[in-house]
């Protein structure tokens, strides 16, 4: 998976990514592996955990794996003890574990809006609150995964956007308290991504596909590279003075919808 950055970019600094073993994370794992990145995949199915550090090392990354659940402090700290006892400092933690579901709010149960929040928004504090005495002080770089549903209201989202919308700003607030100790915070928020589980999910059929690329700016549908692309610029030496800030890897999707009647066609 190319990237924007020379070959050598990331080589020999280690990345966790929570949620890594699959879809838009384990893109992004893909795209690090390529910059010599050494890696730590973490995500529930150990079976999963397995497949993405075998795929990982026969790409040529030194990779390895934990199963644990974002929603379990002391396995994530227990993880990265272990990855430091590997591999020394982390250099990046990405927090993409994530959950979600259509559902009006009014047949939305409470255990179902608190399992979408504990896993994104409880999930990404555990997991850099985990990281804190295992990171490179200065130089670390975290990176949340949101989404487009944490500034835009959305039906059936009610759950998915309190969480991102958290994770936003949780994110915000620890940019300023770790930037004194050169530790970086941003966010990259995609789009809709082809060939992911989410995707899939909450456009399942072609009439809806057809109709989600009318809507963004760019008519076209992300791939997992795009958002590599950036989490490896963000992970790097090119962004040291970047914190704080939301990276919306969408094709202009949160400027709303571009399929409006009201916009004229652009000649061809």
């Amino acid at each position: 998976m190319s990237t924007i950055l020379s070959e050598d970019a990331l080589k020999n600094k280690t990345t966790f990514i929570a949620g890594g073993s699959s879809g838009i994370n384990f893109g992004i794992a893909q795209g690090f592996a390529d910059l010599g990145a050494n890696l730590v995949i973490l995500s529930r199915s150990q079976e999963k955990v397995d497949a993405a550090v075998t795929a990982l090392t026969e790409q040529g990354a030194k990779a390895i794996g934990f199963a644990a659940d974002v929603r379990d402090f002391d396995a994530i700290e227990g993880a990265f003890k272990k990855s430091h006892e590997k591999f020394g400092e982390i250099d990046c933690v990405i927090s993409g574990a994530a959950g979600n579901f259509l559902s009006p709010a009014v047949g939305l149960s409470p255990n179902g809006f608190k399992t979408v929040v504990d896993i994104d928004l409880i999930g990404t504090f555990n997991v850099f609150k985990a990281s804190w005495d295992y990171i490179t002080k200065p130089g670390a770089s975290l990176i949340s995964i949101s989404a487009a549903q944490a500034i835009q209201p959305r039906p059936y989202q009610a759950h998915a956007c309190a969480a991102k919308a958290g994770v936003n700003m949780l994110s915000k607030c620890l940019a300023l308290e770790w930037g004194q100790a050169g530790v970086r915070v941003n966010v990259i928020s995609p789009g809709p991504i082809e060939d992911t589980e989410g995707y899939d999910r909450l456009v399942p059929t072609e009439e809806l596909r057809q109709a989600a690329k009318k809507a963004i700016p760019l008519r076209a549908i992300g791939a997992k590279k795009d958002v590599a692309n950036i989490a490896a610029f963000l992970a790097s030496d090119a962004s040291s003075y970047v914190t704080g800030s939301v990276y919306n890897v969408d094709g202009g999707n949160e400027l709303g919808n571009a399929s409006a009647d009201f916009l004229t066609p652009f000649p061809r």
